[in-house]
């Protein structure tokens, strides 16, 4: 049976991730000639109406990495580019660990802590957030790390165009992953955790 809640991965002409789309707008896409071309494995095979004149019925062939043509924005801002911080990502960027205790927990026992707290000056960024287990972030408190006499596992850092792409998506396939994995940087911390995640599988 199709599973028609799997994420189709959108990119642009020249390869570089743009988004996630459903298959409602990756058939709109198609049906508007805006797809130059596609890759990974077949995800679905929708079938539309018959044509009178020659009595074949339409199939559309989604895959799921499909590149669009168009003017897009990313490839000209990514190296200054800058996503929306909220704990889901943050989460995921950190592997869903508290960087104070290394334990991992469910998002709901998860909490954002600010490494040097707003009430020292601290900003509300990337690379001043870490996600902390509730517990940890109680006992630190308004301190920074060090005058709680705790230890800092990772250094927070913000995600690029592409990793921010990953840290959103959903149930994402082997292939699309292998694709994602290909933009980003060769120096980038997700390598390792992900490397520890599949490990711990």
């Amino acid at each position: 049976m199709i599973d028609l809640s799997q994420q189709v991965l959108r990119t642009d002409i020249s390869g570089m991730p743009l988004e996630w789309i459903d298959y409602q707008d990756a058939v709109k896409l198609y049906f508007a000639d805006h797809v130059a071309y596609a890759c990974g494995s077949e995800l679905y095979r929708i079938r539309g109406g018959t044509c009178a004149r020659t009595g074949r019925r339409s199939v559309i062939t989604v895959n799921s990495i499909i590149a669009t043509i168009g003017h897009h924005d990313i490839s000209r801002i990514r190296d200054r580019y800058v996503p929306p911080l909220n704990n889901q990502t943050l989460f995921r960027r950190d592997a869903h660990l508290c960087l104070y205790c290394g334990e991992r927990f469910p998002a709901s026992e998860l909490s954002r802590d600010h490494v040097r707290p707003l009430s020292q000056g601290g900003k509300d960024k990337w690379t001043n957030v870490v996600t902390a287990c509730k517990r940890c972030n109680n006992h630190k408190a308004g301190r920074t790390p060090e005058q709680a006499g705790m230890e800092l596992l990772a250094v927070p850092f913000t995600p690029t165009h592409a990793e921010y792409i990953y840290l959103k998506g959903r149930r994402i396939l082997a292939d699309q992953m292998e694709f994602l994995l290909a933009h980003f940087p060769r120096t980038s911390p997700l390598h390792e955790r992900l490397r520890q995640r599949a490990a711990h599988a």
